[in-house]
């Protein structure tokens, strides 16, 4: 998964010729839709000086409507440290072009391989990750009366071979211009042992120590790290050098899953339409369900958590209906409204993204037990 999507010359995420967001790309993100997602993930800070840490931020839709509404805001112009975790050149250079412009010469861009890279320091963190865990690797194990064996992929000898575009070139050069190579069928194949990983991912969590024999997980480690990584940045109190305490902060983690793991979610996307897995490998993009419960164990000795709750009602309750009603009657045309009242409607359909994408709140500790809108119905 990680090849398919990050390979520095055949992955999907690093050549340009692959259109990955929008309506000629994919797949399409809540904030390729509507503004108003931006302007809800950029509210709520009041302390300063703070910085802003997007994980994955696609082509800067979403980090572009979130200085949009700080500048409005925080009108003194004050200097932001924007820092962007991206490992793809094309990607970066979207973003460059979306966040870098005249009037903004308070912001400062900064780009990342690795969340790591990041330094903990006394500036408030506001962070989101939108679509960014769905996108790392998983391995998939089941329980068996041995132990947790993994779930591998392997190469079918038996089967037809598929042809499929293979770029020898650098990453900027237009896949027309790419070789055709013949890839052997794959498919999947449970290990006949467990193995050392196999069995240290079957007791990462407490949650998995009594599901029955022939369960299956898909499991991300490096889910578990980064997420670890986000408690670190947004812990308030953490030493640094000198006489300097981290000043914390809060973020947002947006995705498809739930507070669960999933046993079959893995899948791939080419053209908006769900693809076999294995359907050229490095020209699809490729998915799997958000572990909410697994980011949270990794990071709540850390950090307050929220959530997840659903996108929908993360939007409702943050007055969606009432900023749609204004930004309506500042359209110019009909047809400028109808847009803006159908990408509404669709972030928060129960029947799609407003059910399938989930939200997490993360605050520094200490802090209430309960936040807006991270309230259960119940509560209501």
């Amino acid at each position: 998964m990680q090849l398919c999507l990050s390979h520095p010359t055949h992955g999907y995420y690093m050549n340009t010729a692959h259109e990955v967001f929008g309506s000629k790309g994919d797949f399409i993100t809540s904030p390729e839709i509507s503004q108003i997602f931006g302007e809800y993930a950029s509210l709520g800070n009041e302390k300063i000086p703070f910085r802003l840490v997007e994980l994955g931020a696609g082509r800067g839709t979403l980090m572009d409507d979130m200085l949009r509404v700080i500048a409005e805001l925080n009108p003194t112009k004050q200097e932001i440290n924007v820092h962007l975790v991206e490992t793809s050149p094309a990607m970066r250079a979207l973003q460059d072009a979306k966040l870098t412009c005249d009037s903004r010469p308070n912001v400062l861009l900064h780009w990342h391989d690795s969340i790591s890279e990041i330094p903990t320091t006394s500036e408030y963190t506001m962070l989101v990750a939108h679509e960014f865990f769905d996108a790392l690797p998983i391995h998939v194990i089941q329980k068996m009366e041995t132990g947790w064996h993994e779930v591998l992929i392997s190469s079918d000898t038996q089967g037809p071979t598929q042809s499929i575009g293979v770029n020898d070139a650098p990453a900027s050069q237009p896949a027309s211009e790419s070789a055709q190579t013949a890839l052997p069928p794959l498919r999947r194949g449970l290990a006949r042992q467990p193995s050392a990983a196999s069995t240290l991912l079957g007791h990462s969590s407490p949650r998995f120590q009594n599901l029955p024999v022939g369960s299956t997980l898909e499991v991300s480690p490096t889910a578990f790290r980064i997420a670890r990584k986000v408690g670190e940045l947004l812990e308030a109190g953490r030493q640094l050098e000198g006489d300097k305490l981290s000043a914390g902060g809060c973020g947002l983690i947006i995705d498809y899953g739930g507070a669960h793991a999933s046993s079959n979610s893995f899948r791939a996307f080419k053209d908006h339409k769900i693809v076999d897995v294995f359907h050229e490998p490095g020209n699809c993009d490729l998915t799997a369900n958000v572990d909410f419960a697994y980011l949270t164990e990794a990071m709540n000795d850390l950090v307050a958590t929220y959530g997840p709750i659903t996108q929908g009602s993360f939007l409702e309750r943050m007055g969606l209906q009432l900023r749609l009603q204004g930004l309506l009657k500042a359209a110019k045309t009909d047809d400028q409204g109808e847009r803006l009242k159908e990408a509404a409607t669709r972030l928060v359909d129960p029947s799609g993204m407003g059910k399938e994408y989930q939200v997490l709140g993360i605050t520094n500790k200490p802090s209430h037990k309960i936040i807006w809108p991270f309230v259960s119905d119940v509560k209501l």
